[in-house]
């Protein structure tokens, strides 16, 4: 059955309905057996309301400000936006997302799309291959059920339409594709070539199964990537479309797709992408940048396009995980309780902001985070530091991919304190 709109928006709302109980952790343990909806209505405060250490917060301020940024972002530049998913797998953000002028949701593996067409999305773009046939059969009945329904994904080897081919026949509406460039050699997924990325629209256009619309890649992949290299490969993505244009490879589409955009270089995308020139369809130009709706205070928060271009604003990061002191086992040392199973930690350590003591806060000046292990951070504490156990330490998180992934539900904060809501993640 299609998740058409209204079946979407009822689950959204059916996740007020959901049961408190010990699947998430650092909900209050008397809040066991409330709805999400009867416990966000309490408004309980996050440092007095019972909520147990560890505990994730996401900035109710910071997340709104973060939707409206990059929705301003891109009408400024002509962008349809279609953010990844995959940061968060959370359908009250895909929901935000698509009200503050989301074209749609970008995701990456199939397991994301399911979770998407739950909640009703109108609109995948899946920035991978997909040869397993029984997830091509699936959207192949999502497509016949709800004519609404819009979902493009990446083609990358003769072999790899050969595969969707087989799995597709005697669907009623083709999948659309793009041909996926590759950012290099060395680089991800994608064709190395123009010749090659020629032979596979070649393949395309011979089965009724799939639809060539655009083109696409990832520039995040650019090997050594600086500006000149990333816009050099966004040049060739362009290139490629209106090559593609030329030989007539879009007839019978309404559109010709061209997406690109991680979070690190969209400002390099939204200047290539405005010089498409006029081809014989319009363009639909899509970013697909997902980082930004918590952004960070690691990885992203170093390499944002903001900070190159700072007159276009300045995202702000949105997590802060909470942790406390259990042991203080020398004056250089400290340990709390919160760990690999808590805080991402592929990309950079957590960072020590703020602590937490008697009710008021103070800088976390002099303490540094050195290390995880799976249910603790090693801390280190500069001489004459006031650290005691007990005491709370608030961190900042590196790298949103993999901080949502570790938390099923995330009480979103006032600067108050005040816990206004809970957001779901499915991974």
């Amino acid at each position: 059955m299609a998740a058409d709109s209204g079946t979407g928006a009822e689950r959204l709302a059916a996740l007020a309905d959901e049961r408190v109980d010990h699947r998430f952790k650092g909900l209050p343990p008397d809040a066991d057996g409330l709805t999400v909806g009867e416990l966000a209505a309490q408004r309980r405060n996050l440092f007095s309301g019972g909520f147990t250490t560890p505990v994730l917060a996401l900035s109710a301020e910071r997340l709104d400000h973060n939707l409206r940024l990059m929705e301003t972002y891109s009408v400024r530049h002509g962008l349809s936006f279609a953010p990844h998913g995959k940061t968060s797998m959370a359908p009250q953000l895909f929901q935000r997302q698509i009200e503050h002028g989301a074209w749609g949701i970008t995701l990456a593996v199939p397991h994301q799309v399911r979770v998407a067409r739950a909640f009703g999305v109108q609109r995948v773009f899946l920035a991978n291959e997909v040869v397993d046939a029984s997830a091509l059969e699936w959207v192949s009945l999502q497509l016949a059920d709800d004519p609404g329904f819009r979902f493009v994904c990446y083609v990358d080897s003769v072999r790899g339409v050969e595969l969707m081919d087989s799995a597709l026949r005697g669907s009623r509406r083709p999948v659309d594709v793009v041909v996926e460039l590759a950012a290099g050699e060395g680089a991800r997924t994608g064709v190395r070539t123009e010749e090659e990325c020629s032979a596979v629209a070649d393949a395309v256009a011979g089965v009724d199964t799939l639809r060539l619309v655009g083109v696409a890649g990832y520039e995040g992949e650019v090997p050594d990537a600086d500006s000149e290299r990333v816009r050099g490969w966004l040049r060739r993505l362009v290139s490629l479309a209106v090559d593609f244009d030329k030989d007539g490879r879009f007839d019978g589409v309404e559109e010709i797709v061209v997406s690109a955009g991680g979070s690190a270089w969209f400002d390099a995308v939204a200047d290539v992408f405005a010089g498409i020139p006029e081809l014989s369809l319009p363009v639909l130009k899509l970013l697909r940048s997902g980082a930004y709706v918590s952004h960070d205070d690691g990885h992203y928060r170093k390499i944002t396009p903001f900070n190159r271009v700072p007159e276009e604003g300045s995202l702000q990061p949105a997590f802060r995980l909470w942790a406390q002191v259990v042991s203080r086992p020398s004056v250089a040392q400290a340990f709390v309780n919160a760990g690999k199973r808590d805080a991402a930690y592929d990309l950079d350590l957590p960072e020590a902001q703020v602590v937490r003591a008697d009710g008021g806060e103070r800088p976390a000046d002099g303490i540094t985070v050195t290390g995880l292990s799976d249910q603790h951070a090693w801390i280190r504490t500069d001489e004459g530091v006031e650290l005691q156990v007990g005491d709370w330490v608030g961190m900042g998180l590196s790298h949103p991919c993999t901080s949502f992934d570790k938390w099923e539900l995330i009480p979103v904060v006032e600067q108050d304190g005040t816990v206004v809501d809970y957001i779901r993640t499915y991974f």
